[in-house]
C-alpha cells in the first residue's frame, strides 16, 4: 500500500509520523538538514527555496520552541509566514477544524504546519485535503496528542548523528514518561528505523505503555541499571497535563528515582551525549548541574531543530 507520506516517486508529500517511513525517507532528510546549519552563521540569512509559498502554522495547542523554529524555518526559506493562534479564532466560536481549514486554503496556503491535542487530527486534514482536491497542499505534524512529533524525532536523530556519527553501533536510552509522550513514540519508530542495536526504556511501570516492549526495545524500572554504558540518553518531559489520576507520588520522589542526575549518568559511557526536547523541568526529570553539564547537547538540538524544519519544508515543496 502507498505510504500517504509519499508520492508515487517516493518524495515526501506530507510529514505526518516516523512510523512506516523508510530508511532512506529519513536518512535523505537528515542530509537535506546538514547544509542548513550553516544558514544564519554565514552572512547569508535568506534562501528562496520557498520563495511566492504561503506556510501557515495553525497551532491548536501552546508552544513556544516548536512554533518558532518553524517559523524561523520557513523565513530562512523566503516563505511568507501566517501564525495562527486558534485559541483567539472561529474554532473558539464553534467552526469546525475543517472550516478552519478550508478558510485557510481560500486564502492561499501552500503548507499547513499543524499542532493538536487530538492524535490524528493532521492526518484527517490531509485526507480532507485530497479529498477535496486539494492534495498539492502538504501537511507537516507539529505534534498531534500522544501521537506523534515527527520532527522533533528527527531533529534528534539529525543530533544523534552529528556527536554519535554512526547509530549503527550505538546503545540509546530513553527514560521518563514514555506513555504520555508523542516524541518517545517518533523517537523508538526513527530509532530502530535507522539501525540502532539497542533501544532502552526507563520508566515507572505508571509511565510505560504495556505494550512497549513489542516495540522492538529492552524495558528497565531501574535507572541505575538501564543507564549502564550506553551512548545516548534521551529525558522526557513529564506530561502532567495529560496525565489522568495520581500517576506518581509527587515529583520530588520521581526526582529521586527517575531524575537524572550527575551520579547516575556516571554508569553511563564517560562521552554519552544527554538530550531533552524541551520544556525541562529541572529538578525534576534532570539535574541543572547534568542539564549545564558538559555531556548534555540540549541547546544544540533547538539550533539542529532549525536545519532539520527547513529540510523538510524544502522537500515538501519540491513534489
Amino acid at each position: 500500500m502507498l505510504n500517504p507520506q509519499l508520492t508515487k516517486d517516493g518524495e515526501l508529500l506530507h510529514l505526518l509520523t516516523l512510523e512506516g517511513l523508510p530508511a532512506e525517507v529519513l536518512t535523505r532528510i537528515l542530509d537535506t538538514a546538514a547544509p542548513f546549519t550553516e544558514v544564519g552563521e554565514r552572512e547569508v540569512k535568506k534562501l528562496p527555496l520557498l520563495r511566492g509559498k504561503s506556510v501557515f502554522n495553525v497551532f491548536f495547542e501552546n508552544s513556544t520552541r516548536t512554533r518558532t523554529t518553524f517559523e524561523i524555518a520557513a523565513k530562512r526559506l523566503s516563505a511568507d509566514v501566517i501564525n495562527l493562534n486558534v485559541a483567539t479564532s472561529s474554532t473558539n466560536k464553534g467552526e469546525t477544524l475543517l472550516d478552519t481549514i478550508d478558510n485557510l486554503c481560500a486564502m492561499g496556503a501552500d503548507m499547513f504546519v499543524v499542532r493538536h491535542a487530538s492524535s490524528g487530527a493532521p492526518y484527517l486534514i490531509a485526507e480532507h485535503l485530497q479529498r477535496t482536491g486539494r492534495g498539492h497542499i502538504s501537511v507537516v505534524n507539529a505534534g498531534d496528542g500522544r501521537h506523534a512529533h515527527p520532527t522533533q524525532g528527527l531533529l534528534d536523530m539529525y543530533t544523534i548523528r552529528h556527536y554519535k556519527k554512526d547509530f549503527t553501533q550505538l546503545t540509546v536510552a530513553v527514560v521518563g514518561d514514555v506513555l504520555h509522550s508523542r516524541v518517545a513514540r517518533s523517537e523508538l519508530a526513527a530509532l530502530t528505523t535507522l539501525g540502532v542495536p539497542e533501544v532502552r526504556v526507563i520508566g515507572p511501570r505508571t509511565l510505560l505503555p504495556k505494550d512497549v516492549g513489542r516495540m522492538g526495545v529492552r524495558v528497565f524500572h531501574d535507572m541505575k541499571e538501564g543507564l549502564r554504558n550506553v551512548d545516548v540518553v534521551m529525558m522526557l518531559r513529564l506530561q502532567n497535563e495529560r496525565m489522568q489520576g495520581a500517576l506518581l507520588p509527587s515529583s520530588q520522589e520521581y526526582f529521586k528515582v527517575w531524575g537524572l542526575t550527575p551520579e547516575k549518568l556516571a554508569r553511563a559511557k564517560p562521552d554519552a551525549i544527554v538530550m531533552h526536547p524541551g520544556p525541562m523541568n529541572r529538578g525534576v526529570e534532570i539535574d541543572s548541574a547534568v542539564a549545564d553539564g558538559g555531556n548534555a547537547v540540549i541547546l544544540p538540538q533547538v539550533t539542529f531543530g532549525i536545519a532539520v524544519r527547513m529540510a523538510v519544508l524544502s522537500m515538501l515543496a519540491r513534489h
